[in-house]
């Protein structure tokens, strides 16, 4: 048995996706999503998809780079995953350690991670000096079994748009989401500030559904929206769905949600997937009226540096 870690290439694409769809299958992936983030990663984000391989065949892979949009510096993220067939066999700490290597090569000061909430990943992080930080649960819809709510009536000056309706100026939308996104309760402060950035990788991101990403406007402003990626074929992935300060408390992030997912069934989409922080009651509640199911949860670690 002859096990490596490498960086990844264009030709893994392909197996890289087959991996991930059965480590976590209730994320959205393409290949054309993955050349894209390794194509574009920022420079400052030190990005490295690593791969792990044995005796030729891919096993497991990690998602390695530097927080470079937080106000605070030093933070970076990790994310290993491997096939659970060859849990046990030391695919996991290899990869983890080459990822920790290249992050502390970058100066960081904690490496943070998401663990599957079960008691074999949750050891493992143990042993390697992660410690716990918050829960989240992923969740699934059975868009084509399920029912969904009707619409909501729309508020005085609102209307219904989408994010194709902004392809000549999302400027907009950059605005409605820096605002919602930096009231978001995190582990990693976000800022999104950087109007290009933003530009290259959400709002062209090849799994960004701008027909599908509904946008609630009041007296002519953003107010709400619900951004959505999709593998243009069955699964759907509700990515940050958020309020601006001035509206909220009208119920405009749940209309924005509810249109997206109707329209979405009428597409042919069959399953939707969501993640919500454990401890967002209020959001888990808006899911579970939709008919959203936990379908895993995995707690966030940290690894810290002195």
């Amino acid at each position: 048995m002859t096990m490596i870690v490498r960086d990844f290439r264009a030709e893994d694409a392909a197996a890289l996706v087959r991996l991930r769809r059965v480590c976590s299958p209730y994320l959205v992936t393409t290949e054309e999503a993955v050349l894209f983030e390794v194509a574009t990663a920022n420079p400052a984000k030190k990005y490295r998809l690593l791969i792990a391989e044995e005796d030729g065949e891919i096993i497991g892979t990690a998602r390695a780079g530097v927080v470079y949009d937080s106000g605070e510096p030093g933070q970076s993220s990790v994310f290993p995953e491997v096939h659970p067939d060859h849990w046990g066999r030391g695919a996991g700490s290899l990869i983890l350690r080459t990822a920790e290597e290249h992050l502390a090569a970058e100066g960081v000061r904690s490496i943070y991670a998401w663990v599957l909430d079960e008691p074999s990943s949750l050891a493992f992080a143990a042993l390697r000096g992660y410690r716990p930080t918050r829960p989240a649960h992923f969740q699934r819809l059975d868009l084509a079994g399920g029912t969904l709510p009707g619409l909501p009536p729309l508020p005085a000056g609102a209307e219904l748009r989408t994010a194709a309706d902004y392809t000549d100026g999302p400027r907009p939308l950059f605005e409605a989401d820096a605002e919602a996104t930096s009231d978001v309760p995190d582990d990693i402060g976000l800022d999104l500030d950087d109007y290009e950035d933003w530009l290259g990788h959400t709002w062209n991101h090849p799994l960004f559904d701008r027909g599908l990403s509904t946008v609630v406007v009041v007296d002519g402003e953003v107010a709400a929206y619900a951004v959505v990626q999709t593998d243009g074929r069955t699964r759907y992935w509700s990515g940050m769905t958020g309020t601006r300060r001035a509206h909220r408390g009208r119920g405009l992030a749940k209309l924005a949600k509810t249109d997206s997912l109707r329209r979405a069934r009428a597409a042919g989409y069959t399953d939707a997937f969501t993640a919500n922080d454990a401890d967002n009651g209020p959001m888990l509640a808006v899911n579970r009226s939709f008919g959203y199911e936990i379908c895993a949860s995995h707690v966030r670690h940290v690894r810290t540096f002195t």
